[in-house]
């Protein structure tokens, strides 16, 4: 099993990589899918409401994200509690899951948004940063309801993504066609498939 962790900025395409990896024939995990998990358990809406407040929760019990985000990304410190909240609880769940597949010879691609903000890397043997430029991401964004004011603040509170394609081992160029991103997904899936059967 070769595990690499796919990360990026917002609005900078990683979901649709992450499609394109399992496509091929990865086993594919998304944090982000883990986390929407976590806040629907009780105990975990409990004490986030105990860190950011009771206006977090919606009338039927659930958590309001939108609240939520305008709370953490307007307050460095509430963000990082947040994080140190769920990020540990995310990766035992990923561990749970790559010790019941840990024997098979696969590739296992694992999208971290904040993989180099958290010091994630050790988890895994290879990292990949999907990029754009700002122009396209916030375009991008915008047809996700998402304002440019809001995706500014979202963005400033991520690593710089020309860090993030320098401490990577593989990079993917997401500004152009999706053909195009296809293409460099294919080649370091081919790169990656050819590392783990040697292993």
């Amino acid at each position: 099993m070769l595990v690499a962790g796919l990360t990026g900025n917002i609005g900078m395409g990683k979901s649709y990589v992450l499609s394109v990896f399992e496509g091929l024939g990865a086993i594919t995990i998304d944090s982000d899918g883990i986390v929407d998990i976590l806040m629907r358990d009780r105990l975990i809406i409990k004490k986030i409401a105990g860190l950011l407040g009771k206006e977090v929760i919606k009338r039927n019990g659930g958590l309001d994200k939108a609240v939520i985000a305008n709370i953490i990304f307007n307050n460095n410190m509430l963000r990082a509690k947040l994080e140190a909240l769920l990020h540990p609880l995310v990766f035992k769940k990923i561990d749970s899951f790559l010790a019941g597949i840990s024997k098979k010879k696969c590739i296992v691609i694992v999208e971290v948004p904040l993989l180099f903000e958290g010091n994630y890397q050790k988890y895994f043997d290879r990292t990949i940063t999907v990029y754009t430029n700002k122009k396209t991401a916030f375009e991008r964004l915008k047809l996700a309801g998402i304002s440019k004011v809001q995706a500014l603040k979202r963005m400033n509170a991520q690593m710089p993504i020309t860090n993030k394609k320098k401490l990577a081992e593989y990079t993917i160029d997401n500004s152009g066609t999706k053909l195009n991103t296809r293409r460099q997904v294919k080649l370091i899936y081919r790169s990656l498939f050819e590392e783990m059967v040697q292993i």
